[in-house]
C-alpha cells in the first residue's frame, strides 16, 4: 500500500533551520506531485509549499516564499522542505501530501519554534 512517511521534526530555536523529509512507497513516485502542508492548533490546513512531478515547477504560500524550498529526488523516492529563518508562526504539524488522481498523506511531524 501506499505510504509517505515523515522525517521527524523537533524544536528550533527563532531563526533556526531545519529539513523535514519525505519517503514515498506504494506509488509509482515521479508522476505524483508533491505538496507540504501545515495545520497549527485551532486552524485550517494550509498548502505550505508544492513541487511538479518532475521538479520544474514549485510554489510557495507567501508566507515563506524565501525561507523555504521544496526539492525531490525521484531516484530516492523523497521530497524535501527546507526550512530557514524559523518562526514561531511557522509552528504546525507538517504533512506531506502526493497527487496523482488519487491523493495520499503522510502521519505528520511536529515543528515547534521557540521564540
Amino acid at each position: 500500500q501506499v505510504q509517505l512517511v515523515e522525517s521527524r521534526g523537533g524544536l528550533v530555536q527563532f531563526g533556526g533551520s531545519l529539513r523535514l523529509s519525505c519517503a514515498a512507497s506504494g506509488l509509482i513516485f515521479s508522476r505524483y506531485d508533491m505538496s507540504w502542508y501545515r495545520q497549527a492548533p485551532g486552524k485550517e490546513r494550509e498548502l505550505v509549499a508544492a513541487i511538479t512531478a518532475t521538479g520544474g515547477s514549485t510554489n510557495y504560500a507567501d508566507s515563506v516564499k524565501g525561507r523555504f524550498t521544496i526539492s525531490r529526488d525521484n531516484a530516492k523516492n523523497t521530497v524535501y522542505l527546507q526550512m530557514n529563518s524559523l518562526k514561531p508562526e511557522d509552528t504546525a504539524v507538517y504533512y506531506c501530501n502526493a497527487r496523482y488522481g488519487h491523493t495520499y498523506w503522510g502521519q505528520g511531524t511536529q515543528v515547534t519554534v521557540s521564540s
